[in-house]
């Protein structure tokens, strides 16, 4: 459904993404892992078409998202849903309006079907009855659900999600990965899901990427990745602190950087 093809992000002299082929298939879902400023989020903001890539490409069955019109792109994205990592609420609205606001942004239904559709999300998601509560007097894991019955509002293709289980109790966590299992089954839908919960990564993805320094170092299916000799691949799913995989990622001596050697960064008063 997706590919990227040699994908390259760069914030100024930090590369977060190297160049990177990726395919993400129709109807399944795909776990995006690895540790704490890997390339995850970033990645799956350029499949997303959320930021544009330094270099490389991202086609849609044969168009390029990185070089389509604006309007091209914003009539994707209404086959589109997204997740946030922090859920991403509109404060000012209570959760039905958030729920509701793809279906008045996009669509020109009457509002007593609108209301219906709200009330089947809400039912899923197990939160119909909760319509006039404000995004202030909901609990994190509640929040969650909120935004994932929001993603699903416009029935998308594909939905992306970003750390989606991040800050949530083990119960809560497990609500959002069976939603998220049981969703994309039911709909046939194409789900990408960026975490770093390894049991949870790996208990619902047809097939997982893992990566490490802007770099994809295993992919397959999940049983593949379990059984993976590389090092760094069973640090990283029996979260060792030693090994390959440094939990340091400064560039510069410590010492040069504390004695001011020249070259090093000074800070300024």
């Amino acid at each position: 459904m997706i590919r990227g093809e040699a994908l390259c992000k760069r914030f100024g002299d930090v590369t977060a993404l190297n160049p990177t082929d990726i395919s993400i298939g129709t109807g399944k879902i795909t776990a995006i892992m690895g540790g704490s400023g890997s390339g995850k989020t970033t990645l799956l903001r350029l499949l997303a078409g959320l930021e544009k890539p330094t270099s490389g490409h991202v086609w849609y069955g044969d168009e390029d998202l990185c070089t389509m019109p604006v309007k091209r792109l914003y009539e994707l994205r209404e086959s589109m849903g997204m997740l946030f990592q922090y859920s991403a609420l509109l404060n000012s609205l209570n959760v039905y309006n958030n729920v509701a606001f793809p279906l008045h942004e996009h669509t020109e239904l009457a509002e007593e079907v609108i209301a219906t559709m709200v009330a089947m999300k809400l039912e899923q998601v197990g939160l119909r009855g909760f319509e006039k509560l404000m995004p202030s007097e909901l609990s994190g894991g509640m929040a969650k659900r909120v935004a994932f019955a929001r993603a699903m509002a416009m029935d998308p293709k594909i939905v992306f999600f970003d750390e989606p289980t991040s800050g949530l109790d083990p119960i809560s966590a497990g609500v959002i990965s069976t939603l998220i299992q049981e969703t994309s089954r039911k709909n046939r839908m194409t789900s990408v899901v960026v975490t770093h919960d390894v049991a949870a990564g790996l208990a619902i993805a047809d097939h997982v990427i893992l990566l490490w320094q802007g770099s994809i170092i295993a992919e397959g299916p999940p049983d593949a990745i379990r059984e993976s000799d590389d090092a760094r691949v069973q640090q990283f799913l029996q979260g060792r602190p030693d090994g390959p995989i440094p939990f340091s990622r400064s560039t510069t001596s410590y010492i040069d950087d504390l004695t001011h050697k020249p070259g090093t960064i000074r800070l300024e008063s």
